[in-house]
């Protein structure tokens, strides 16, 4: 248990930014709780097209700050099968990464395409060059591009490490890239038309 003095400390350092050092202390836990090998995943229908929308509502507030848009661009109705709690928290992230990152004044886009038997998800922004050696490192715990940031702004440098975790569980892949005019987050999951399933397949 804590003794009195570092609960003193634990609360100074806290106050200023209670809400943004709680989040952090949730994503330590759930990253922890991903190392784990035995996660299960509870596969469901997804709207792949909805979850998007709702996702990008949510985010008003923050784009309203930097006088930010959202362009959706999914052509057809994508109905995944997938986790749709874990799947919700990498768009989440990557669409927290690009508002914090963005320039002011700009749109985000986010698209998604079937590509034969996989779905690709792609967040793109405008932001400042990410450079090779930085791009490596991007999905690793507690790391973050701009060291310069503060957490409150710049993130605890868990969100995209836990989306890589959770996009592996899924048998899929995420990967950055960045150029003078965008940067891009691009997520690769398997694809199962779930509209085509029954619920005896769904079932297991």
């Amino acid at each position: 248990s804590f003794g009195e003095k570092p609960k003193l400390l634990l609360h100074a350092c806290c106050a200023p930014c209670a809400s943004s050092c709680i989040e952090r202390l949730k994503e330590f836990f759930e990253i922890t709780r991903f190392d784990i090998n035995s996660v299960t995943l509870e596969k469901n229908r997804i709207d792949l097209n909805m979850m998007i929308a709702q996702i990008t509502d949510e985010f008003y507030p923050m784009l309203s700050e930097k006088n930010l848009t959202v362009d959706i661009d999914i052509i057809e109705h994508i109905v995944m099968f997938a986790d749709s709690d874990k799947i919700a928290r990498v768009f989440d992230n990557l669409l927290k990464n690009a508002v914090n990152y963005s320039y002011e004044n700009t749109t985000i886009k986010i698209g998604a395409r079937i590509r034969g038997n996989k779905v690709i998800i792609k967040f793109r922004n405008k932001s400042d060059v990410i450079s090779p050696e930085k791009l490596e490192r991007l999905f690793e715990k507690f790391y973050r591009a701009d060291s310069s940031r503060g957490t409150s702004t710049g993130g605890s440098g868990l969100g995209l490490a836990i989306s890589k975790q959770i996009t592996e569980l899924h048998g899929g892949t995420i990967r950055a890239s960045s150029t003078v005019d965008y940067t891009d987050f691009t997520v690769i999951l398997p694809y199962i038309n779930a509209e085509e399933l029954t619920d005896e397949q769904l079932d297991f």
